[in-house]
C-alpha cells in the first residue's frame, strides 16, 4: 500500500479534489491504497466490486450492451448484460473472451478509448463497438482495472464514453468501499486472532500452573482432561497411556498397539510427534504426552475442523508436552515415595526377622507380613531339607500345606531350585506350566514366588497367591525379590542359631540333652506343673565293658541305651546324659505308677536289645506341688539314693526313692 496527499491525479485526466467520502475516512485508512505488489491479488476484489456496482446502479441510463471489468494484466474478471434480465458470468466463463482493442488501448495509454466494429477484430467483436475507461487507484494514480462496454456496432456515441467514465468513478467507489471493508475486516480478524492468542496463552499459563500444583498422577490426568473439556466442548477426548501405568479414570485407557484403530496413536507414541488425520468434517489428532525420559502416552482428540487452526495445534502440542513433564515429575515423585516406603519396609522387616532367632517365630512372622504387604490370600514358606533333597512347608495359612514335603524338582519350587529366579504368574487357570498343590488346593490364579538363596545355594522358597488373576504387579515382583534375600538371611541365621543351641544343649555322643538343659527344663516345669517324676539310670559294670571290649564298644553301648530310652518315652519327656554312664529321664506330670512302668520297660529292653549285652539299674523320685520343699536338687538326691539302693540290692532293678 502507498500513502499520498490530498489530491489524486490519473494520467490523461484533470485534477480532482478529494471526494468527501474519502475525507471522512480516518487518516490511517484513507492513506491505504493499491500498489503494483497488490495487483496479482485483486481479481476477486474487482469481481465482487463489479457485482456491487450493478446492485447500486438503479436509474442509471444503461444502454443495451455487455459490461465487463478487466484486470490490469488484461484478463476479464467479470461480465454482465446491461439489460434488466441480464446475468453475471463467472470469471471462469469470461476468461477466454477476446480482449477488445479499446481495452488494450486504455491499459496502454491510461485514457478512455473507443473502438468501432471492425472486420479485423475477432468474430465475437466484429459486430460491436467497444468503450473502455481505466479505473485508477485513488492516491497513487495507478490503473488497476478497466471498465468496458460493448454496444451494437455503429451505435456508440461520444456521450456514451462520458457515461462510462461516470460509471467508472462509481465502480471505483464500490471497489474502495469493498476494499475498506476487507481491510477493516482483516484488521478485526487479526485483532480477534491476537485476542484469542492472548486468551489461549493465559489459559495455557493457568492450566500449567494447576498441573504443576499437583504431585499425584491421577490429579494431573484429571486436570488435563477437565481443562480440555472446557476449552474444546465439541471435542471427543481420550487419553491412552503406556501399559506400565493404570488409571482409575475411565477416560484413561491402555495404549493397545495391536488394535487397528490405534494406528495413529501408535505412530505418535513411537515417533514422539503429532499425527493428524482428516475424517468426515473432523480432524483426529494424536498428540504425544512426552517428558524428558520418554513418551508416556497419547492424547487423542476428535475435533470439528472449524474449531481447529494452526495456533490451536501449537497450543495442544505445548499443553500435551507440559502435561507429559508434569506427569513424569509426579510419577517420579510417586516412585520415590514407593522406594522410600519399600526401603523402610525392608529395614523394618529385616530388624523384626533378625530380632527373633527362633526359626518357627521367623517363619510365622514372615508369613503374616508377606500376606499384609502384598495383599495376598495365601502364603507358604518352604525350607530345603538337604538330607532328603526335598522342600518342606514350614508355615502356611493353608492347613493342607503345613508339613508337606515336595521333591526338589516338583512344580514351582523345582523351577526356582534350578533357575534361582523369582516367578510371577498372571493367571494359573489359563497357563499352568507346572503342577502346584498350593494353587490347586486354594483355587488361586495369581502367583508370586521367590527362592531363598544364601551364598548361591537355594535354602528355601516363599510362595504367595491370590484368587483373582493379574493381582501382582512387576513392582511386587521386584519387591519380593529384595525381601526374599533378607528372609533367606534371617532363616539361615535362625537355622544356625538353632543348630548351635542344639549343640550346646545336646550331648554329642548319645544325642540326649545335656545335664544343664535338663536342670533348666525341670526348674521351669516345677514353676507351672502340679507334679513330675525323675528316673536315673546307670549301666551296670560299665568299667568292665570298657576294660573287656574297649572304649569304642563302651561308647556304642551308651548310644544303644540312649536310643532305647528315646524310643521308650513321650515327645514331651526329657532324656539327658547325667554324667559318664548315668542317664536321666524327666516325665512331666507323671506319678510313680506310670514312672515305674516306663523304667521297667527300659530296663527289660536294655537287657534284651543291647550287644554286647548289658543291664541297667534305675532309681526313681517324684515331686508334687503339695510337698513342703520342692527343688531340682532334692529331686535328684532322692533318685540318686534310690539308684544306690538298686545297685546295693544286686543291680538290674528299679527302686523308688
Amino acid at each position: 500500500m502507498a500513502d499520498q496527499g490530498q489530491t489524486s491525479r490519473s494520467p490523461g485526466t484533470f485534477d480532482t479534489p478529494m471526494p468527501r467520502s474519502l475525507q471522512l475516512l480516518p487518516p490511517w485508512l484513507r492513506n491505504q491504497d493499491f500498489t503494483e505488489a497488490d495487483l496479482p491479488y485483486l481479481h476477486e476484489l474487482l469481481q465482487g466490486s463489479f457485482v456491487d456496482w450493478f446492485e447500486k446502479a438503479d436509474g442509471f441510463p444503461w444502454l443495451a450492451g455487455l459490461f465487463m471489468v478487466y484486470h490490469a494484466d488484461g484478463s476479464c474478471v467479470a461480465m454482465r448484460s446491461g439489460l434488466e434480465d441480464g446475468g453475471f458470468l463467472p470469471r471462469s466463463g469470461v476468461a477466454d473472451h477476446p480482449v477488445p482493442s479499446a481495452v488494450r488501448t486504455a491499459l496502454d495509454t491510461c485514457r478512455p478509448a473507443l473502438s468501432r466494429a471492425d472486420e479485423r477484430e475477432s468474430i465475437f467483436l466484429r459486430t460491436w463497438d467497444a468503450l473502455a475507461v481505466p479505473v485508477f487507484a485513488r492516491t497513487t494514480g495507478m490503473a488497476c482495472a478497466v471498465l468496458a462496454c460493448l454496444l451494437p456496432g455503429g451505435s456508440a456515441q461520444a456521450g456514451d464514453l462520458k457515461l462510462l467514465q461516470a460509471a467508472a468513478l462509481h465502480y471505483r467507489n464500490c471497489l474502495y468501499r469493498r476494499f475498506e471493508q476487507m481491510f477493516a475486516s482483516g484488521l478485526l480478524r487479526e485483532q480477534k486472532l491476537v485476542h484469542k492468542e492472548e486468551k489461549r496463552r493465559d489459559t495455557l499459563f493457568e492450566v500449567l500452573r494447576r498441573l504443576n500444583d499437583h504431585s499425584e498422577v491421577e490429579q494431573i490426568l484429571s486436570e488435563l482432561l477437565a481443562s480440555l473439556d472446557k476449552l474444546y466442548p465439541n471435542c471427543k477426548i481420550d487419553l491412552f497411556l503406556s501399559q506400565d501405568y493404570s488409571s482409575m479414570n475411565e477416560r484413561v485407557k491402555p495404549l493397545a498397539f495391536h488394535e487397528n484403530e490405534m494406528d495413529l496413536c501408535r505412530q505418535a507414541f513411537l515417533d514422539g510427534v503429532v499425527r493428524d488425520q482428516r475424517l468426515n468434517g473432523f480432524r483426529r489428532l494424536a498428540v504425544p504426552l512426552s517428558g524428558k525420559q520418554g513418551v508416556y502416552g497419547v492424547l487423542r482428540l476428535d475435533i470439528p475442523q472449524s474449531d481447529l487452526d494452526e495456533p490451536d495445534l501449537r497450543f495442544l502440542t505445548t499443553l500435551a508436552g507440559s502435561a507429559g513433564a508434569a506427569f513424569e515429575k509426579a510419577k517420579l515423585h510417586e516412585q520415590a515415595n514407593v522406594l522410600v516406603g519399600e526401603l523402610r519396609l525392608i529395614n523394618d522387616l529385616s530388624q523384626r526377622l533378625n530380632s527373633s532367632l527362633k526359626l518357627s517365630d521367623t517363619f510365622q512372622f514372615a508369613s503374616s507380613e508377606l500376606l499384609r504387604i502384598f495383599r495376598a490370600d495365601f502364603c507358604c514358606i518352604l525350607q530345603v531339607n538337604p538330607d532328603k533333597s526335598e522342600f518342606v512347608a514350614m508355615t502356611s495359612n493353608v492347613p493342607e500345606m503345613i508339613g508337606e514335603s515336595f521333591a526338589i524338582d516338583y512344580g514351582f519350587v523345582g523351577v526356582m531350585w534350578n533357575s534361582k529366579e523369582p516367578i510371577i504368574l498372571s493367571d494359573y487357570s489359563q497357563a499352568a506350566p507346572v503342577p502346584s498343590k498350593m494353587m490347586g488346593v486354594t483355587d488361586s490364579r495369581s502367583l508370586l514366588a521367590a527362592p531363598l538363596v544364601l551364598n548361591g545355594d537355594v535354602i528355601g522358597a516363599v510362595m504367595i497367591s491370590h484368587r483373582e488373576p493379574n493381582h501382582f504387579s512387576y513392582d511386587n515382583y521386584k519387591l519380593l525379590q529384595v525381601l526374599s534375600a533378607h528372609l533367606g538371611l534371617a532363616v539361615s541365621n535362625a537355622t544356625l542359631h538353632a543348630e548351635v543351641r542344639r549343640m550346646v544343649i545336646t550331648d554329642n555322643l548319645t544325642g540326649l540333652f545335656a545335664r544343664h538343659y535338663l536342670n533348666e527344663r525341670i526348674l521351669r516345669r516345677q514353676k507351672r506343673d502340679a507334679s513330675g517324676s525323675l528316673i536315673l539310670c546307670d549301666i551296670d559294670h560299665f568299667k568292665r565293658v570298657n576294660d573287656t571290649f574297649g572304649h569304642q564298644v563302651g561308647d556304642e553301648i551308651l548310644r544303644q541305651v540312649s536310643q532305647i530310652i528315646r524310643s521308650s518315652i513321650r515327645d514331651g519327656d526329657i532324656a539327658a546324659r547325667w554324667g559318664g554312664e548315668e542317664l536321666a529321664i524327666y516325665l512331666p506330670e507323671v506319678g510313680y505308677d506310670i514312672t515305674g512302668k516306663v523304667a521297667e520297660r527300659i530296663r527289660r529292653r536294655v537287657e534284651n536289645e543291647t550287644h554286647p549285652q548289658v543291664t541297667i539299674s534305675c532309681g526313681m523320685s517324684e515331686w508334687r506341688s503339695t510337698d513342703e520343699r520342692i527343688s531340682v536338687e532334692s529331686l535328684f538326691y532322692r533318685a540318686d539314693m534310690a539308684l544306690y539302693e538298686a545297685k546295693h540290692l544286686g543291680r538290674n532293678r528299679v527302686e523308688i526313692g
